[in-house]
């Protein structure tokens, strides 16, 4: 019996139903895309292709370029089947990981300057990764974009990781400002925990 496969599995299958790629090209292409939103199927994309292939979902055909072979992977008829069944299915909730938001939840066990560096370098990561998003959303409009058949779906994907590192940016920097008026991470002086709540339903802390 075929294991059960996971998110990662279908974000390879998805990636071969576009088209067929050699597992470097696989890894390229998770870097570029993928990686924004699912980054941990960069880590798992060799084992995942070979496991689709082990499942029936996929083929591999072995190639040469030049003197050096390569192997081509490939969706198979049972592989378009089984994506289009998980599209159709529930998704898991979502879900948001962040070390630095770890260290700032815990940020009494040091010093005030370690709270705000990790602040300022979370808005800074935030900022640059927003920079280059906008930079592939440039690219996207050119006449000889690689997928241009694609360009509305990946719109959406790219305006998600656009929006979400926007958000995290203005949110770090006004954490920021507000550890401004603290004494201490144990201290936090005049400064009033009610300010971080927002005045009405929908409002957040970026003013």
């Amino acid at each position: 019996m075929a294991p059960a496969l996971t998110t990662t599995s279908y974000a390879v299958l998805g990636l071969l139903s576009v088209r067929s790629w050699t597992t470097y090209e696989l890894a390229q292409q998770v870097e570029r895309s993928l990686g924004w939103f699912w980054p941990r199927t960069s880590r798992k994309i060799y084992d995942e292709a070979k496991r689709l292939v082990d499942a029936g979902l996929a083929g591999a055909s072995a190639e040469m370029t030049g003197r050096r072979p390569r192997t081509v992977y490939d969706i198979s008829d049972d592989g378009r089947d089984a994506l289009a069944i998980w599209l159709g299915g529930p998704s898991d909730t979502a879900k948001f990981e962040s070390e630095a938001v770890v260290k700032i939840f815990f940020a009494d066990g040091g010093s005030l300057e370690q709270l705000q560096s990790t602040l300022q370098a979370t808005a800074d990561e935030a900022q640059q990764r927003h920079d280059v998003l906008l930079s592939m959303i440039d690219s996207m409009g050119v006449d000889d974009y690689r997928f241009v058949h694609r360009r509305h779906l990946n719109m959406l994907a790219l305006r998600f990781g656009l929006d979400n590192h926007r958000a995290l940016a203005d949110w770090a920097r006004w954490a920021l400002r507000q550890t401004q008026e603290w004494t201490s991470t144990e201290d936090p002086g005049e400064w009033q925990w009610q300010s971080a709540i927002p005045e009405s339903p929908g409002d957040g802390p970026l003013g």
